[in-house]
């Protein structure tokens, strides 16, 4: 059921080829609603944001609706003690370590008694977005809130897809107040960005927008983007696992159906220079699919998008995974700290065989919200980072600026910018160095 690849043979350049993932093409057609629907909400304001709510989610309620009421909030009282000390545990937990990771300002003093330095401040008003619909994610209103809230933003601003009675789930409310979400609206797809971006009469533009979507939540952020800020352009979600032959076969096939069950589209791959154990995870993984009642979508995905690679050794693997770049990393290998160093492209990374990637998801402290498609190459998890700006901090002293002159008048005329070499010069008169 699973495509098998044998990297011994094959070589690196060949599997990867073989896995990697196109970008796709997007249709026109697709391309044309989601420009249709931004210009009409950036036009219309509220009143295009009720024309698709109730188009796209059913929901027919008046713009007074749009917002969640102090009332409605108090539908997390609906969620059970244990789901709560849950996301209490979790909120703990992703504080914690956004606490640690969080950029702070800085100074430095040089010889001269210059001072250069950087100023940290948080964003003033940030966007969330909530995937809805079929399913909640209150794990995904902590992964994004929670990092905005420790960087010190005032205002976190949640959209999500309203059921067709304009209810939100409970579990996300509470999830919502504890992150320490202000405002929440009951608005999604393209429309909520397009709200959010350009901001109507009920929902107040915002400074970047953050969180996961559907294919035209991407589209309409990669088009909003420089009007606002956005983290990232998410796709489908992916781990790589590289094993030896220390691993055990049920616990691998475990983490692969637990990102297979996603979507048709996630990837699940295992690297292994242990032969045998591919045999061995297969046959657990065909054992535990018949009790997943998302088997249909677990079986899809590991046969379009999944494979078991062989590869000659430990290098070799951690080469394919390096090059594939994925969003999640799990090294369940005897010593996985010998093989951090080599890892150079992941999203996260998970040592040892008692952190499954499930763990990421939900409790473990950093962000699930990752790069993926490859994009770990260049990009990160969102963090207390995305939340903040920095500003370069300079002041110089009168002894820093005589040393730094020749050099700036070498640079100025070198470019013909003679009136930059002035402003520098003129402040200066007792050398002699008036323009």
């Amino acid at each position: 059921m699973i495509p098998r690849l044998d990297a011994r043979a094959a070589g690196v350049d060949a599997v990867v080829r073989t896995l990697a993932r196109h970008p796709e093409t997007v249709a026109p057609e697709l391309l044309r609603q989601v420009e249709e629907i931004l210009a009409a909400v950036r036009e219309r304001g509220d009143v295009a944001l009720l024309e698709y709510a109730a188009r796209f989610d059913g929901y027919r309620g008046g713009a007074a609706g749009l917002r969640v009421t102090e009332v409605e909030w108090r539908a997390e009282r609906q969620v059970s003690e244990e789901t709560r000390a849950a996301l209490a545990y979790a909120a703990a937990r992703i504080e914690r370590y956004h606490k640690e990771a969080a950029p702070r300002s800085w100074r430095m003093t040089d010889e001269h008694g210059s001072v250069l330095g950087q100023e940290v401040r948080p964003l003033e008003r940030v966007g969330i977005y909530i995937p809805g619909g079929r399913a909640a994610y209150p794990s995904t209103v902590l992964m994004t809130a929670v990092p905005a809230r420790v960087a010190g933003v005032r205002e976190v601003v949640l959209v999500t897809p309203p059921a067709p009675d304009g209810s939100i789930p409970p579990v996300v409310l509470a999830a919502a107040r504890l992150a320490g979400v202000t405002e929440a609206y009951r608005v999604g797809g393209a429309q909520a960005i397009a709200a959010l971006a350009y901001g109507t009469a009920t929902i107040r533009r915002v400074d970047k927008i953050v969180g996961p979507g559907n294919i035209y939540v991407a589209l309409a952020k990669q088009r909003v983007f420089g009007r606002v800020g956005i983290d990232m352009v998410a796709g489908p979600s992916e781990v790589v696992v590289v094993a030896d032959g220390s691993a055990t076969p049920a616990w691998v096939a475990a983490d692969l159906l637990a990102q297979a069950e996603h979507d048709p589209m996630a990837r699940a791959i295992l690297i292994t220079d242990a032969a045998p154990l591919l045999d061995a995870v297969a046959a657990a993984v065909e054992a535990q699919l018949s009790a997943l009642p998302r088997r249909e979508i677990a079986r899809a995905s590991l046969a379009g998008n999944g494979a078991l690679v062989v590869a000659a050794d430990a290098v070799q693997a951690i080469e394919i995974a390096n090059a594939l770049a994925p969003e999640h990393l799990e090294l369940q290998v005897v010593d996985p700290e010998r093989l951090l160093p080599h890892v150079r492209h992941a999203g996260a990374i998970f040592l040892g065989r008692f952190t499954p990637e499930v763990v990421g998801d939900y409790v473990a402290g950093p962000s699930h919200v990752l790069p993926t498609a490859g994009t770990a190459r260049f990009s990160s998890p969102l963090g207390t980072e995305d939340f903040v700006k920095r500003s370069s901090v300079i002041g110089y002293s009168a002894r820093g600026l005589a040393a730094a002159l020749p050099a700036v008048r070498a640079l100025t005329q070198a470019e013909g910018l003679y009136a930059h070499g002035a402003a520098a010069a003129i402040r200066l008169p007792e050398r002699g160095d008036n323009p």
